[in-house]
């Protein structure tokens, strides 16, 4: 079996242009935001602004604290439809048993109120 090489290369900066949109939203400065990450405001500005692409872990710590979806940036084929399953589905998976029942209750009533809506 033959393996190739993989070439591509991801471009960081609409990810960046995203932390940033949040971060103002939040109303956090490009200096609170690397004092929590421990890095230099600098680096905040590097990664939100040019597309510079930080380590996994602070990666990681961005788009966690901001509550960012990646899956629109690695899988921009991906409907909107598909990935928003997708983030219900890993929300789902942390829930216990009563937390369960009540999101199957929720579903249930909107499902039924639709179909009332349409008779």
């Amino acid at each position: 079996m033959q393996f190739e090489r993989d070439e591509r290369k991801f471009d960081f900066h609409d990810i960046g242009r995203e932390i940033k949109r949040k971060r103002e939203a939040s109303g956090m400065t490009q200096e609170q935001l690397a004092c929590i990450i421990d890095r230099d405001p600098r680096t905040v500005m590097y990664h939100e602004n040019d597309g510079q692409h930080p380590s996994l872990n602070i990666f990681y710590q961005l788009v966690t604290r901001f509550d960012i979806s990646v899956d629109q940036f690695f899988y921009p084929d991906m409907s909107a439809g598909d990935a928003c399953k997708k983030r219900i589905n890993i929300m789902l998976s942390s829930m216990d048993e009563k937390d369960l029942r009540l999101v199957e209750t929720i579903i249930r009533s909107i499902k039924e109120a639709k179909e009332t809506e349409e008779a």
